[in-house]
């Protein structure tokens, strides 16, 4: 009778498209059809659907979560709580072949694009960084792993960088959130710094910087993932270059611009990460005062949000996109953008749950 009851307010109760709570969109009503029955989609999207539709379900993950600690349980929805209150989110490995598909397409575009220098950084997450601070019986060696696959492929002349040295010997700073599964920008910071070499340009030094924190109560993606409560907000930090040069920057498939890298009032929402860039776009496109001319594509995740701002003072133009709402040709925007380096910048998680990287290959065939 319960259940019937359940069923139905559920059923009569608007869907929510969006969850503030999660950062995330929900899953709506399938569509009903022959095909998608046979092919297993409209079961397996239905399931998400009640499932991210049930009445007050932020109240039940956050109870579910309370009675979980209560009993000494370490690990929520791919969450782990570590030590020094920590959210470390759990590594999943990439599905069969699906490593090689973005692999393939990788070197697909890079053969296309002889002219041009492009370098790769992706970025090991917390979990493998951090490694020290999962509960006993987890491990992030697994992410390292795979890794080293992607560092062994041949990636053409892509050139890749490695941050791993960097983030080890500074672990013991705050160089991710605690509550989400970015890096601060603080870790941001040292990618930045690593950068500089092989893409010839000379890094700032912190010292360069203004650094002011503009919030202390930020709670991420893994907070509202994990359902974990009583667990400390973290702090975001900006750095203001001490010698600050004027910035355009144009939001294009929204035809919004704005003359800042820094959205300040989304610092009262829920998803206070957004202060970067008011979250990711298909296309952003930056102005800089840079007079050597030197034009940068960035093929991005949202770990690069924090560190685009410390590579403005080295390029003239820097063209940002996300292949996860990009519809338009990279290959097509390398040469009307006149592009001279490219650097396709990702956090390992994201690099290996996102089919979008594939969609690389798309453009040269």
């Amino acid at each position: 009778m319960f259940t019937g009851a359940v069923l139905v307010i559920n059923f009569l109760t608007p869907s929510q498209v969006f969850s503030e709570s999660e950062n995330r969109m929900l899953q709506q009503l399938p569509k009903f059809s022959l095909q998608t029955v046979v092919s297993g989609k409209f079961t397996s999207e239905f399931e998400s659907y009640i499932s991210d539709q049930f009445m007050e379900r932020d109240f039940w993950i956050g109870l579910k979560s309370d009675t979980d600690q209560g009993m000494g349980k370490k690990e929520s929805s791919g969450v782990y709580i570590g030590m020094d209150g920590y959210l470390i989110q759990k590594f999943s490995p990439p599905e069969k072949g699906d490593l090689e598909d973005k692999v393939n397409a990788i070197q697909a575009f890079d053969k296309a694009t002889p002219g041009l220098r492009k370098y790769m950084m992706l970025v090991p997450t917390a979990a493998a960084v951090l490694e020290d601070k999962l509960p006993p019986y987890a491990s992030g060696g697994d992410e390292m792993v795979y890794w080293e696959k992607i560092k062994d492929s041949l990636l053409g002349d892509i050139r890749f960088i490695d941050v791993s040295p960097a983030l080890e010997a500074n672990k013991e700073q705050p160089i991710y959130y605690k509550t989400d599964h970015h890096w601060t920008t603080k870790g941001a910071f040292l990618a930045y710094r690593e950068l500089g070499a092989p893409m010839s340009f000379t890094a700032k030094n912190e010292n360069d910087f203004n650094t002011r924190q503009v919030t202390s109560q930020f709670y991420g993606t893994l907070y509202s993932k994990s359902g974990f409560r009583h667990i400390q907000p973290d702090s975001i930090e900006l750095y203001y270059p001490k010698t600050p040069g004027t910035i355009s920057v144009d939001y294009v498939d929204e035809q919004q611009s704005a003359d800042s890298m820094y959205v300040m009032g989304n610092l009262t929402k829920k998803d206070k990460y957004t202060v970067f860039f008011n979250g990711n776009h298909g296309l952003i496109r930056i102005t800089t005062e840079n007079t050597e001319g030197r034009r940068l594509l960035i093929v991005k995740d949202s770990y690069a949000n924090s560190l685009i701002p410390f590579l403005t003072s080295h390029f003239s133009e820097i063209d940002v996109v996300d292949l996860r709402y990009y519809d338009g040709d990279v290959l097509k925007l390398t040469e009307d953008r006149q592009i001279h380096d490219i650097l396709i910048l990702y956090n390992m998680t994201t690099f290996f749950e996102d089919p979008s990287m594939k969609s690389l290959a798309d453009s040269v065939e």
